[in-house]
């Protein structure tokens, strides 16, 4: 490294933000994630005993990603690289691997290839990295925020080792705020600052799980207060310096398909209380309302369907209503058709038996529609027989008639079966009635409903 280069790092060192400065430099500090790197844990000991897999480490910002990358740098006898996946080409990371290459045949030193936001990786760029996995003249380790099953290849996947951070909790976040405060090298300990309690609490609960937030934001009402005059961090400054909560979250990424998945199960699950919360969680993280407003309509009716028909009403007017009236005022309505659905009635009969006879059209033989149930509004029909013997229900005491509505073959098949919920339950009397065991559909028999 040259003169300048060292001179940079220094500066980055002394000067730099303060969550660079106070990155953790071994495994003694580091905060968190104690679910892989607890003592006895796989990645801690694999760490501490120098003997590198390749591997990807997957969770949102501020977690301690990059950071672990770089305390594995310090550790390991292996030579270091890092590359950043949106500034590295295919012709720069195959120099990279030649020059693993070398260092290993020529000297015996592996390399230890860290990228940062792998996810940013084309596949062709993928695929140029494989071989060299494989074979192991580079011991992988990539980092990333979003999913490695929607955005990494299979291969490379398979290649690696998943570690996946969690975000921190506010204790550790706590930890991180209380050493910056004292520490006289590298953080704001030479500055003599205080912080009250509850401005540090404040802001390690409103970093949502991520430390680098909170250091950034820790570091604003420190500097601020100092150009006053003032040595110590109030609520008050906290809450200047972090005016607004950080929220994780990616309309097209992993994010955005957990809350809305939350979103559903909670109206599944009758907890009205939840799905408020995690819409409340989508719409402040910038989703579209008609996302959530489509995710509405299809819950009512795999979720709710006939035990309450009206909830795919509300769901459909809510819909239309929040595309007239937009944000904000979008949001009560969606909060009303979310609180409908979750306090409705549950049913999935609609679904099941939809999916019942798709089974039944993919796997069996599909046979030819009755000849009384083929069209007969032509010329030329009644000559090929369509709709002879058809009877119309119409004509009939309580306008049902016992006839065929299947093909022969699936005579009798069952495909809904409506639940004793809601309106159904009048529903399945109703079909159970007509069911029953003397002339039941199909036997030919007639008679009133």
């Amino acid at each position: 490294m040259d003169l300048i280069s060292l001179s940079w790092e220094e500066k980055i060192r002394t000067e730099g933000p303060l969550a660079r400065r106070m990155r953790p430099a071994a495994l003694s500090e580091f905060a968190g994630q104690d679910s892989i790197l607890g003592a006895g844990k796989p990645l801690r000991r694999l760490i501490e005993g120098d003997s590198l897999v390749s591997m990807i480490f997957f969770g949102p910002p501020g977690t301690g990603k990059t950071t672990l990358a770089w305390i594995i740098a310090a550790q390991s006898s292996s030579a270091f690289v890092q590359l950043n996946a949106v500034a590295t080409g295919v012709k720069e990371l195959r120099d990279t691997i030649k020059e693993a290459a070398e260092r290993w045949a020529g000297f015996g030193k592996r390399t230890i290839l860290f990228i940062d936001e792998i996810h940013r990786f084309s596949k062709v760029q993928q695929d140029a990295l494989l071989e060299a996995v494989e074979q192991g003249t580079v011991i992988f380790i990539g980092a990333t925020t979003e999913n490695p099953f929607f955005h990494l290849t299979g291969p490379l996947l398979s290649r690696a080792r998943l570690f996946v951070f969690e975000p921190l909790s506010s204790g550790a976040i706590l930890t991180l705020l209380e050493r910056a405060l004292n520490d006289a090298e590298r953080g704001l300990g030479k500055l003599a600052i205080e912080a009250e309690p509850e401005a540090l609490r404040y802001l390690a609960d409103r970093a949502n799980g991520d430390a680098r937030t909170a250091l950034n934001a820790l570091e604003f009402a420190a500097t601020a207060g100092l150009k006053e005059g003032k040595k110590t961090v109030t609520l008050a400054d906290a809450r200047e310096a972090l005016q607004y909560r950080a929220l994780p979250y990616d309309r097209d990424g992993d994010n955005h398909y957990d809350l809305a998945s939350a979103l559903i199960k909670s109206i599944r699950g009758s907890d009205p209380d939840a799905a408020l919360y995690w819409m409340a969680r989508m719409l402040k993280g910038g989703e579209d309302p008609l996302f959530i407003a489509r995710r509405l309509m299809i819950s009512a009716a795999e979720d709710i369907g006939n035990a309450d028909p009206r909830a795919l009403q509300v769901a459909v007017a809510a819909a239309e209503a929040v595309r007239m009236v937009g944000l904000p005022e979008g949001r009560i309505i969606l909060a009303q058709a979310v609180t409908y659905l979750a306090g409705a009635p549950k049913s999935n009969a609609s679904y099941l038996g939809i999916e019942a006879a798709s089974a039944a059209v993919e796997e069996e033989y599909n046979r030819p529609v009755p000849a009384h149930l083929r069209g007969s509004n032509y010329p030329g029909a009644a000559r090929l027989g369509h709709g002879r013997g058809y009877r119309y229900p119409h004509d009939y005491p309580g306008h049902y008639v016992r006839q065929d509505y299947l093909p022969p073959a699936l005579r009798g098949r069952i495909f809904y079966q409506p639940t004793e919920q809601g309106f159904e339950k009048q529903i399945k009397a109703r079909l159970d009635r007509l069911r029953g065991a003397k002339g039941r559909p199909g036997s030919g028999e007639d008679g009133d409903g």
